[in-house]
């Protein structure tokens, strides 16, 4: 108690006053005294990090006070007021486009997930606005997959997506094969350490940043070669706290304001996943249909993908029209499409986007439902001699 208001009037007195809030500012600060005393600067740092330090504390306790209109009633989801403090860790080059200043911000309140924000830099020109935008977002959909997992992404969209191949090498290969002309400038996302067969395969073709839990001595010797490449390591997902997975806050700026939601890491309703049409899957599209659905969820929306249990086959992103998404997910399609599945972000409002599927070769389609003409749809997979889930829970992304 007192503590806030002594650590503010030493900041206001740093002309005067060394302030210290951080232990990694112990070992400096002693260092500075040792040679006669920190100096005006240093002085002047400490106080700027003070006055965060006891903004952070003031904001965490507005968070939790105006939850509770009184101190006995139950909490909102949602308190009156939001506040955070972020700490910048990087000016970079520009953002978005060039004529455009940025910085890179942590959060001090993030769960302990891999992140790219506190992903190490082992080589390669400096990150830039996009580098890390896109290597989010392959982050984000690696974390998907428990099995050996590759993940190629252009503009914050997959366009390359496997698992479970022998070895990391081949993984790749297959993610990559998905869509070989936007996987070229792509970032990638790997959950094995890279070894010296993956690091063939990584420079095989011209890549912005690998992101990955390790880089063995030799695979980085191969990769040093790609001297632009920027390899980010990351903490092994199956070693990370669980407290992640259970979310956290996604905020999206808006004109005026700020949006906050909880993070979309659920995958279905409560009540699972539900057979609709007259024949259920096989067990192998079951496999196709969950792994399809993993991927779909980080499309821009309206999205449409084709899968098989291990690979993605094609991708629909961003269409207006969603019988669109699917003509554009199937004339990408690398690879044959026949015995794939499909899936949808969210409903089919007609049954046009499930004929379409059909020509192509699905067999299954796998959607959250919900449509007023979900009958009309169901008709439509049962007259193609498709399977089709019901997912109960949608996955719009903007």
């Amino acid at each position: 108690i007192g503590g806030p208001t002594l650590i503010r009037a030493a900041a206001k007195n740093f002309e005067h006053v060394i302030v210290v809030v951080d232990p990694e500012d112990y070992a400096p600060v002693a260092e500075a005294l040792a040679r006669g005393g920190c100096d005006r600067a240093m002085r002047y740092r400490l106080a700027t990090e003070a006055f965060a330090h006891t903004a952070a504390y003031d904001a965490a306790i507005v968070g939790y006070l105006s939850r509770r209109e009184t101190p006995e009633a139950q909490p909102s989801p949602w308190p009156a007021y939001y506040a955070a403090v972020h700490r910048r860790r990087l000016t970079l080059r520009y953002g978005e486009n060039p004529h455009q200043s940025a910085a890179f911000y942590l959060d001090r309140e993030a769960p302990g997930e891999p992140a790219v924000a506190s992903a190490e830099v082992l080589q390669g020109k400096p990150l830039s606005f996009n580098n890390l935008v896109d290597a989010d977002a392959a982050l984000e959909l690696l974390k998907e997959f428990e099995a050996c997992a590759a993940v190629v992404v252009k503009h914050t969209n997959p366009c390359g997506v496997a698992v479970g191949g022998e070895d990391l090498a081949t993984t790749y290969r297959m993610a990559r094969a998905c869509d070989e002309t936007s996987a070229f400038g792509g970032i990638v996302a790997l959950n094995r350490a890279v070894d010296p067969a993956a690091a063939e395969a990584l420079a095989e073709t011209f890549l912005e940043i690998v992101v990955a839990p390790g880089f063995d001595e030799e695979a980085r010797g191969i990769l040093a070669k790609k001297k632009n490449l920027r390899l980010l390591q990351i903490p092994s997902l199956g070693e990370a706290p669980e407290a992640w997975r259970r979310g956290g806050l996604d905020l999206k700026k808006v004109g005026g304001g700020l949006l906050l939601q909880d993070r979309d890491v659920a995958l279905f309703a409560p009540e699972g996943p539900r057979v609709v049409s007259q024949r259920a899957p096989t067990d192998a599209e079951w496999r196709a249909l969950h792994f399809a659905w993993r991927c779909c969820k980080h499309v821009k929306s309206n999205a449409i993908v084709f899968a098989t249990a291990q690979q993605l086959v094609g991708v629909g992103a961003g269409q207006m029209s969603r019988v669109d998404a699917v003509r554009i997910a199937a004339l990408r399609a690398s690879l044959p499409l026949e015995g794939t599945v499909v899936a949808s972000d969210a409903f089919f409002p007609f049954r046009d986007g499930v004929d379409v599927a059909a020509e192509a070769g699905a067999t299954a389609v796998i959607q959250p439902g919900g449509s007023r003409r979900d009958e009309e749809v169901i008709a439509a997979a049962d007259a193609h001699g498709m399977a089709m889930v019901f997912t109960g829970m949608r996955h719009f992304k903007h």
